[in-house]
């Protein structure tokens, strides 16, 4: 799962100590800052695929420990891109839901909503695609699968889909709280790494742990894993409206732009 601050319609350039403000001068044209999530979600997941292929792809019998290792990985890649001068660009969200949560929660435009997505889609796939010129086929083994999660066996559509809401809305209300003052910013790429790799290590085996619909779309779509999909993508986008509601119940959400 990604989950990252977001800029306003208007992002500062900060520091690793500061975190993108909620308020901020002008961002400047989208485009720009779309091309940053669309490179740094591909980088996410050239690296995920990588990672995979190298923990499971080798000996199928370590798959039972690929959960929590990867979760591991992820969550320090996902804090170190939100560092980087790229994620400090555009916000660094990775995550189509988390830019929904985010616009619902009153800190991101809406109009913006939707290149941001795009871009990040792209991104998933075009990551996806390089690792599998990478490494071949060992990308497509039955093990590795490009990278694409699967749920247990025992785990219906409607679990799955429940898991994945719940997660982004959780993760939802983290980042109203954390937004709403200096201090939870400064933390929060570290926030959204642990709860990420908790994520992972905890639901993987369960729901898949995906959270995230670009961490799903382009493995998806390159190891021809459709048949859920469309669960891993409304399952979080449910939950970042859901959680966003309940800031706005609370208290913590602004009016949406």
């Amino acid at each position: 799962m990604t989950l990252t601050p977001a800029p306003e319609p208007v992002v500062p350039r900060p520091g690793p100590a500061a975190p993108p403000a909620a308020d901020g001068p002008d961002a400047g044209p989208v485009l720009p800052r779309a091309v940053c999530e669309a490179a740094l979600t591909a980088l996410l997941l050239f690296l995920i695929v990588t990672a995979v292929r190298w923990l499971v792809g080798p000996d199928p019998g370590s798959a039972a420990a690929r959960p929590a290792v990867l979760g591991g990985v992820v969550g320090i890649l996902l804090a170190l891109l939100m560092l980087s001068p790229p994620g400090r660009c555009s916000g660094g969200h990775l995550n189509p839901a988390v830019t929904l949560a985010l616009w619902r929660l009153g800190v991101f435009p809406g109009r913006e909503v939707v290149p941001y997505a795009a871009a990040q889609l792209a991104g998933s796939v075009s990551g996806v695609w390089c690792a599998g010129l990478v490494w071949g086929p060992a990308a497509g083994r039955p093990q590795v699968r490009h990278g694409s999660v699967r749920a247990d066996p025992a785990w219906g559509d409607a679990a799955v889909l429940t898991a994945e809401a719940g997660v982004l809305a959780g993760s939802t209300l983290m980042l109203a709280v954390l937004l709403a003052s200096p201090g939870g910013r400064r933390v929060l790429p570290y926030a959204v790494g642990l709860t990420t790799a908790l994520v992972i290590g905890v639901l993987g085996p369960l729901s898949g742990g995906s959270a995230n619909p670009a961490r799903q779309f382009g493995p998806a779509l390159l190891a021809g894993d459709t048949g859920r999909l469309w669960v891993y993508v409304l399952g979080p986008a449910v939950g970042a409206v859901l959680g966003a509601w309940c800031a706005g119940w609370t208290g913590l959400r602004r009016p949406p732009r």
